[in-house]
């Protein structure tokens, strides 16, 4: 018997067949993940056997679609494939391979993630926000937050530029990986190079303490403060408000990659571990106990303004706001009060222990306050 003709006569027979039993078959539904075997195929047309449903034909665009698969199967054949329609005029259950192979991907994408699976990939581009990888014919986004240490991009002036410069830098280059989310719906499939590194950190702060002074160094500094190595795989944040008594605006101006810092342990927590310098000093809140009062006239520096009004400084890291309500308007202040320059002020408030102080315009040619 010639098997070959049996496979191009058999489906005749099917549609025929299909159209018989297509009231007594079990409901078939779309969007369905379905298993069949393959019963023939033909020059645009592939018949799956998907009892007790029926049978199942790809043609038209999805046999376009999947013609790389298509070329490689063979009557016997066991495939998966997608439901996308149940109202052939034949009966046949219409079928997409592609779309079934997309939704194994994004089954098995989500079990990488309940798994913490591992993936070693290929960084294949970068843009300002990380860097493009491909898993399993599905593009996906590495963000430069979600980058380990030794690759995130320490630019000190935050460029964007320079920074997408660094990240372009990892093109070509072997990452190791886990899935950390997945959308289908929205084709999203995010990354991230921490989970392996985390797990390392998490055993080294082990050996470290609240409390405890150490040495590190500086490996890049930040709007919000600055990073420093502790040992091999462990990094630590000195915030900006824990840098100095004294105000800090620019942590780059004060420290640069290299610098070898004294810090003291300030909290651990999540695996992460916060540092501070200021803790190391002296608190001149501390010392101004005794030096300052209410209603004591002293003479203060502008060192910045903000949406309240300007900060005068009495003496290295003790600072009082001076509100805009004084003054009526912010041009107002700026026009009486300059960055840099000293001024006589009254203490309206001192609350040492909080770090709190305001203080009362006392100069010459104060503003009538446009507020009552």
């Amino acid at each position: 018997m010639n098997t070959e003709v049996l496979v191009k006569e058999t489906p005749m027979d099917i549609g025929v067949m299909n159209f018989v039993l297509s009231q007594t078959r079990n409901q078939s539904v779309e969007g369905d993940l379905v298993e069949g075997t393959v019963l023939g195929v033909e020059r645009a047309v592939v018949y799956i056997d998907l009892s007790p449903l029926g049978t199942g034909i790809i043609y038209g665009r999805e046999f376009n679609n999947a013609r790389d698969l298509i070329k490689k199967m063979n009557p016997g054949d066991t495939v998966s494939a997608k439901i996308v329609g149940t109202n052939h005029k034949d009966g046949y259950i219409e079928l997409s391979l592609k779309e079934a192979r997309q939704a194994l991907i994004w089954d098995e994408a989500e079990k990488a993630i309940k798994e913490k699976k591992v993936f070693e990939l290929v960084a294949k581009e970068a843009n300002k926000g990380g860097v493009i990888l491909e898993w399993q014919g599905l593009q996906g986004f590495l963000p430069a937050s979600q980058l380990k240490t030794e690759h995130y991009p320490r630019v000190d002036d935050g460029d964007k530029n320079k920074i997408l410069e660094e990240l372009r830098k990892l093109t070509g280059t072997k990452l190791v990986v886990s899935i950390i989310a997945a959308a289908p719906k929205e084709n999203k499939l995010i990354f991230s190079e921490k989970t392996l590194e985390q797990e390392g950190k998490e055993k080294i702060i082990e050996k470290y303490a609240v409390g405890e002074v150490t040495e590190g160094t500086v490996t890049g500094a930040v709007d919000f403060g600055i990073f420093v190595k502790l040992e091999d795989g462990l990094e630590g944040l000195v915030h900006i408000s824990e840098m100095d008594w004294a105000l800090v605006d620019n942590p780059r101006s004060r420290f640069k990659t290299g610098d070898t810092v004294k810090v003291k342990v300030i909290e651990i927590k999540g695996g992460k571990i916060s540092l501070s310098i200021k803790a190391l000093k002296l608190n001149p809140w501390l010392e101004a106990t005794n030096k300052y009062h209410k209603d004591d006239v002293v003479k203060a520096v502008i060192i910045k303004f903000n949406k309240h009004g300007a900060l005068g400084s009495i003496e290295e890291g003790v600072a009082g706001l001076i509100h805009i309500s004084e003054f009526g308007s912010e041009e107002k202040l700026r026009q009486t009060l300059e960055l840099g320059k000293t001024y006589d002020f009254k203490i309206t408030l001192f609350e040492p222990k909080e770090q709190r102080m305001t203080l009362s315009y006392a100069g010459e040619n104060k503003p009538v306050s446009l507020v009552s």
